[in-house]
């Protein structure tokens, strides 16, 4: 049974993808306690249904950081989204280009930055952590700016990586994790044809760009432990502040306090994010964190929510908590790894389609006028 166009997307990646890079996606970190309250507790939130409120007139665009964008939704950066597609971060980026969003790409993205913003005909988005090689951090803003990436977005809830056990036992990593991935890419011919033969190379292209050689799949859970920082604090983002002169967004918010600390640091927006329930399992979903940080910081900066969203109706559920915008992260994988650029456009046409129907129904003609009393209850209310 379809229960929505994420989940059907999700069965069908998940018969698509060698189990190493569905699980790669899929999974939390620990038990996945908070990587399944992330959908239950957006589900959990009731809205207050409005009738005979003329709502001939309705639209979903706004504003974001000087962009106009058709829907409130951005997609988020997603590791090794080129694995998922053939050069799957360029379908991607085109997609969402299609319907007049932007796209942010990864530090960890197959396709580099040089081979996705000429791509599309809007500026896209970048992602970058706070790591240990600063001359790869400041090469990587170099030539972000060559490529006219408009939109920083700073990742920094992960000073280390999470202990993700579902990728020790798919082959992600663990013992003979090479030659488990290719047994499991053999039997899976439609991925090894597409992606595993014609999506090459299958190296990390930022990375790669700026090393001089190939770094690989091989290489990518090793680079990452060595260049992650514990010791990263707000002062370590000072010098990116003062390169940096396009907008400025902290990933990775989940306390009110943190979220101060973003408005004082001079920051353009937050996205209140648990990563999706890859990092530290046990914390609040997003829907649960977002409105008390909403009630913190609205209006002194822009606040985007990711993690669980999969739905057009979650995305008005975030909206109605306190978000100016989404990011949309899983939903649009699992589309990609089904049906390729295709089947993301499909997404996003679904989710404007959804929003336009939650929105009719709960009386609100425009973005703005989504607020809390759109809702019946919040959680825990």
């Amino acid at each position: 049974m379809i229960i929505s166009a994420s989940t059907d997307y999700r069965a069908a990646a998940q018969r698509r993808l060698p189990p190493f890079l569905f699980h790669y996606i899929d999974g939390g970190a620990y038990a996945e306690h908070t990587l399944r309250r992330n959908t239950e507790d957006l589900a959990d939130i009731a809205l207050r249904q409005r009738v005979l409120r003329d709502m001939s007139e309705l639209s979903l665009e706004t504003e974001l950081f000087g962009e106009k964008l058709a829907l409130p939704v951005v997609l988020a950066p997603v590791g090794l989204t080129g694995m998922y597609a053939r050069r799957g971060e360029v379908q991607a980026a085109r997609a969402a280009a299609a319907k007049g969003i932007p796209f942010t790409l990864s530090t960890v993205s197959v396709c580099p930055i040089e081979e996705v913003a000429p791509a599309i005909d809007r500026p896209m988005w970048f992602q970058l952590y706070v790591l240990k090689d600063r001359g790869f951090m400041k090469n990587a803003l170099e030539r972000a700016k060559a490529a006219g990436v408009t939109t920083l977005v700073f990742t920094v809830d992960m000073p280390v990586p999470g202990a993700r056990y579902r990728d020790a036992h798919s082959g992600m990593s663990g013992p003979n994790a090479a030659m488990r991935r290719y047994l499991q890419a053999v039997t899976h011919p439609h991925w090894a044809l597409d992606v595993g033969l014609l999506g090459k190379p299958h190296d990390l292209g930022n990375i790669s760009a700026y090393r001089g050689n190939p770094t690989g799949l091989e290489d990518y859970i090793g680079w990452l432990a060595n260049n992650f920082d514990p010791s990263i604090s707000w002062k370590d983002l000072e010098w990116i502040r003062d390169f940096w002169d396009g907008p400025m967004v902290i990933k990775g918010i989940l306390d009110p306090e943190d979220a101060k600390d973003a408005v004082k640091f001079g920051a353009d927006g937050i996205v209140v994010s648990n990563h999706g329930g890859r990092q530290l399992d046990g914390v609040l979903s997003s829907a649960r964190a977002l409105p008390a940080i909403a009630d913190a910081v609205k209006g002194e900066l822009k606040i985007l929510a990711d993690s669980g969203i999969r739905t057009g109706l979650d995305v008005v559920r975030m909206l109605a908590l306190g978000a100016d915008s989404v990011m949309l992260g899983r939903a649009f994988v699992y589309a990609l790894a089904a049906a390729g650029g295709a089947g993301v456009r499909n997404l996003l046409e679904l989710i404007d389609k959804e929003m336009r129907v939650a929105m009719t129904l709960t009386g609100a003609r425009t973005i703005g006028e989504i607020s809390r009393d759109s809702l019946v209850r919040e959680l825990g209310a």
